[in-house]
């Protein structure tokens, strides 16, 4: 078997550096295809209406639909029908229109490289770039593929969308490297993707598209399989739970109408048809669609783009947020955070030594400041920008004569420019361990600007020394000057990448909310503790696990540090999935969060993934479920609390269908069991499955918060949708309605009404028991008294149309002979309405007792581990 190939990072540099004929480029990009990742294209929106029809549940109902034709009810399948195709039509259009919206975030710049074709340095597109092509680098360049480095000249990289390193990462293009360097660490290379801060070099291509570190990562997104958010998980249980059950009442029901009431075998089969549609909540995914769609148009408002519809309530169940540090919980932009300045010196002498010794431009552009250059130096012109100082007015009063640029071996710059009859002034910046013995200071003083320095390094600081000198002798532009010597110690710069605005309080919220926080970053350990402490992410002697910890972790360390560890740094691609999917196997339910290529595999594993809108790459966003318009982290915190919401109006409107749905399984069996004729032919009971309830229940995706949320403990992963507190209410909400629908009923019927007309009544009835129940399922702790049914005017409406509704098919001929109904006397009007309140007064009494069982329980506070 063949050894394998060296990596590149790990061989010496070696190629042509003159690059290819323009022949043989054509030739190899021929053959090999365009330097391009893969792209997904946005879906049809046949492709995506298609997709509504994948859920348990719609396939109770086709099987509904079905068995109504295969015994001649073409009307009941034809009403079945009619409902799945509103509900594809709502969800598909909604999720198309997201898909696009996200679609539009795409960059439309074409990203060029200055390549040499024919011993000439030209610019071409990047897709037209071939292994052995030889790729010039200058500043502000985004490197357009893997290049192997020939030559290097104080090259610095930004690869944090890659890494997720924030600093500018140091490359060598002589330096040897071992076979196992991690991808952070290959100073060798030039990775696609990454941009250049500062330097030139020149590089050799040596993968293109998918064989780059960026392809692969995206090559790899197409094997891993999409986690699948909360609501599809529990909804499928939900539905099958359902679906059984709903058979075999049918079936038993059928059979003791047969035994009892001397149907034919085709005459049960219809029954048991008749009742199972009747049980069925066939307005279940009209209401569960636009439920989502409502708080996917809330969470826009905050900006919070879904992509999918079901991570709505997804984000809403999530248990722990697993985060990227740099773009997302961070500015991913150096600032000068804290200035030590020496003694009797003003902040006046360093801002002129922090504009003079730079090599990075400022410009305000519509109203924006705008940086160019090394990252550092950016930060450094800003910090001048607040005292007074802009580096061109500065270089016109003092020109520059010549300059020391920084090497990471010198780890300091110098720059001496011409300052009249003082002759030449020379400003340095650099290492601490560096600037300061080149200062005239004491041993004593020495050591304590050494100690300032470890200080402000303790706290995750990037730190900088200023220094500066003067001298008669002038320093000739060709001359190489020497090391300063003698100079005036001016002070320490700490630059820290900050926190996002709000990202704090956004954490502290998710504490409150019971939500467990990760911070993940292939950043360096000192730096992501500091930002940790910051966040409340560290607190005492918490410890920061680093990437080769997991690497040496065994399944059980994993899940030990899991489950007592919340800062991860040092961290590949890899390790972030490993990461993700432990959490998986430890019961949470994760939404990941990131902006670079690094993280996309874990964002398309886990069951929510969220990316940044406006810094993130296309790779991330297409990965993703949900993506952030602003990039800010407290707007997660926004949509978790719509997410929230809207599982609450889920369960609100799953209450109303199924108790409905139950209740007339109870009147019928009560029917069947009394040997009295069938209360409601399967028309009736589909009028009120898919009519009355069906224009109420849509209200219901509308409701407000029911209190605070966020202050609410949150959801076990393994807890069913229909839980035991709904499971009791809808129990006795049906026996409720069943109980005393059947009473009149077979009151009316004793009375000597004609059947019709009992049914007539009876079909009031229920309409009115559904106007009432919605009013109790509106509210799942607290009283229906307790709130104003003038913050729902939508469910107002609601009510008043399904009432409205019935009234009209009373009244008009089409409705009387489709559904046998008509006009009844005031009498039983008030009657009925009477009879109606049994229902409200059974629940209220249920909250009661239950609110005083759970009186004294408390909010979750900060979730232990984090």
């Amino acid at each position: 078997m063949p050894a394998a190939p060296t990596p590149w990072h790990a061989l010496p540099p070696a190629g042509n550096a003159a690059g290819l004929s323009c022949v043989e480029a054509e030739r190899r990009l021929a053959a090999n295809g365009p330097n391009r990742l893969p792209q997904a294209p946005a879906p049809a929106l046949a492709a995506v209406l298609v997709r509504q029809f994948a859920s348990p549940l719609i396939a109770v109902l086709l099987l509904a639909a079905l068995l109504s034709l295969a015994v001649g009810d073409r009307k009941d399948a034809l009403f079945i029908a009619a409902v799945l195709l509103l509900n594809a039509a709502v969800g598909g259009l909604q999720e198309w229109k997201a898909e696009r919206r996200s679609h539009a975030l795409r960059q439309l710049l074409k990203v060029q490289a200055l390549v040499l074709r024919d011993g000439e340095a030209v610019l071409r597109d990047a897709e037209s770039l071939v292994v052995g092509d030889a790729v010039l680098l200058e500043s502000g360049q985004v490197v357009a593929a893997d290049l192997r480095l020939l030559r290097s000249h104080n090259l610095e990289l930004d690869e944090a969308l890659l890494t997720g390193e924030s600093l500018p990462v140091h490359k060598h293009a002589l330096a040897q490297l071992p076979l196992d360097t991690p991808l952070a660490e290959r100073c060798t290379m030039a990775h696609a993707g990454s941009t250049v801060a500062r330097g030139r070099g020149l590089g050799l291509v040596v993968a293109t598209g998918s064989a780059t570190e960026v392809g692969r990562l995206a090559s790899d997104l197409q094997t891993i399989t999409p986690g699948r958010p909360p609501l599809l998980q529990r909804m499928d249980r939900f539905s099958r739970s359902i679906g059984l059950l709903v058979s075999l009442a049918a079936l038993v029901v059928a059979w003791l109408a047969m035994a009892r009431g001397g149907l034919t075998l085709l005459e049960a089969l219809l029954f048991a048809v008749a009742l199972a549609v009747s049980a069925i909540p066939e307005g279940l995914p009209v209401a569960l669609t636009v439920a989502l769609a409502v708080a996917s148009h809330r969470m826009a408002q905050r900006q919070v783009i879904v992509r999918r519809l079901p991570a709505v309530e997804g984000l809403g169940s999530c248990t722990l947020i697993a985060s990227d540090k740099t773009g997302t919980l961070t500015c991913n932009q150096l600032s000068v955070e804290q200035v030590r300045p020496a003694e009797g010196i003003g902040l006046e002498r360093l801002a002129r030594a922090a504009v003079l010794c730079n090599e990075a431009d400022l410009h305000r552009r519509d109203g924006v400041w705008e940086g160019r250059g090394d990252p550092t130096d950016v930060a450094l012109l800003q910090f001048a920008r607040q005292q007074g100082w802009s580096r061109d007015t500065a270089l016109l009063a003092e020109p520059q004569l010549n300059a020391i640029p920084f090497e990471p071996e010198h780890r300091f710059a110098a720059s001496f420019h011409a300052c009249g009859t003082a002759g030449t002034a020379v400003l340095v910046k650099g290492a601490p361990e560096r600037v300061l013995p080149m200062c005239a200071l004491s041993p004593a003083q020495q050591r304590d600007g050494l100690e300032q320095a470890a200080a402000l390094a303790g706290q995750g600081l990037r730190v900088l020394a200023l220094a500066e000198g003067t001298g008669l002798e002038p320093v000739a532009e060709q001359a190489t000057p020497p090391e300063p010597k003698g100079l005036r110690w001016l002070g320490l710069l700490g630059l820290m990448d900050p926190l996002r605005p709000g990202v704090v309080d956004a954490v502290r919220r998710c504490h409150q909310a019971g939500i467990r926080v990760w911070m993940i970053t292939g950043d360096h350990p000192t730096t992501a503790a500091a930002i940790a402490r910051q966040l409340g992410l560290l607190q005492g002697d918490d410890a920061v696990v680093e990437g080769r910890d997991l690497e040496q972790a065994s399944s059980r360390q994993l899940q030990r540090l899991v489950a007592s560890r919340c800062v991860f740094a040092r961290m590949a691609p890899h390790q972030k999935l490993q990461l993700v999917q432990a959490a998986q196997r430890a019961g949470h339910f994760v939404a990941v969060t990131g902006d670079g290529v690094n993280d996309a595999p874990a964002l398309r594993a886990a069951p929510i993934g969220i990316a940044m809108g406006r810094s993130g790459t296309d790779v991330a966003r297409e990965a993703a479920d949900l993506v952030l318009a602003d990039d800010g982290f407290a707007s997660i915190v926004a949509g978790i609390e719509e997410g929230r919401i809207a599982y609450a109006n889920v369960r609100k409107v799953i209450a109303l269908l199924v108790s409905s749905g139950a209740a007339e399984i109870v009147l019928i069996t009560l029917a069947v069991a009394s040997g009295l004729p069938l209360p409601l032919l399967p028309v009736q009971l589909l009028w009120l499955n898919l009519a009355t309830n069906g224009v109420q229940d849509v209200a219901l995706a509308f409701e407000p918060a029911e209190g605070n949320v966020l202050l609410q403990r949150p959801r076990s992963p393994q807890e069913p949708v229909f839980d035991r507190l709904m499971r009791q209410r809808t129990l006795l909400a049906a026996l409720v309605m069943g109980l005393v629908g059947f009473g009149l009923y077979a009151a009316l019927l004793k009375q000597g009404w004609p059947l019709e007309q009992a049914r007539n009544a009876l079909l009031l009835q229920m309409v009115l028991f559904e106007n009432v129940q919605i009013g109790n399922c509106r509210l799942e702790h607290h009283s229906v008294f307790s709130s104003s049914p003038l913050r729902s005017p939508l469910l107002l409406a609601g009510i008043a149309a399904a009432f409205g509704l019935h009234v009209v098919v009373m009244h008009v001929p089409l409705g009387q002979q489709l559904l046998g109904t008509g006009p009844l006397p005031l009498q039983q009007w008030l009657v009925e309405l009477a009879l109606s309140l049994s229902v409200l007064l059974a629940v209220e009494l249920q909250k009661a007792l239950q609110r005083r069982a759970d009186r004294g329980s408390s909010p979750v506070g900060r979730p232990p581990g984090c």
